[in-house]
């Protein structure tokens, strides 16, 4: 799990950094939006107080607190979920993926009661209103890499079954 920790390490970091330059240092948080390679890529400053797409966003402060605790009991059995893939090097990143992500936006929570989001992207004439993060980006594609790569046969099944053929 050395590997699932440094990339679980390594995505909180480059979240609370990005964070940390583009809300604080670039004032994103005054300005409200910057135009970074329009319209393909904007930082719009979206404090995201729900879950995707700021759903349950009006729920209140207790809201905050549910997620936060969510977040952890996700991130925990993910964990050690993940401890038991022996030998499945890409399920430990993906699950550092998610977990990193997870962690970065409970740091939000915690200190803004909101995720930062600030990544905007739109293309051919459609104006995305939304806004994500990187910490978003890392559940997303942790998300993904353990549907895609956690199931299925890892060979021990293949050879438990030959050794038992006559």
């Amino acid at each position: 799990m050395r590997l699932a920790g440094i990339i679980a390490a390594l995505v909180i970091a480059a979240d609370q950094v990005s964070k940390y330059i583009v809300v604080h240092r670039m004032r994103l948080d005054l300005r409200h939006e910057i135009e970074v390679f329009p319209p393909f890529l904007n930082f719009r400053m979206a404090w995201n107080r729900g879950v995707n797409f700021g759903l349950f966003a009006d729920e209140g402060d207790m809201m905050r607190w549910i997620l936060i605790a969510v977040a952890l009991g996700i991130s925990l059995w993910v964990w050690l979920w993940a401890r038991k893939m022996r030998g499945r090097v890409m399920v430990r990143v993906s699950a550092g993926l998610l977990v990193g992500g997870a962690l970065g936006n409970v740091i939000d929570r915690l200190l803004y009661g909101a995720v930062a989001d600030f990544l905007n992207m739109s293309c051919c004439g459609i104006d995305n209103p939304f806004a994500f993060n990187i910490a978003d980006v890392a559940i997303f594609a942790g998300a993904i890499g353990l549907v895609f790569l956690a199931g299925g046969d890892d060979g021990n099944d293949r050879r438990k079954s030959r050794a038992k053929t006559p």
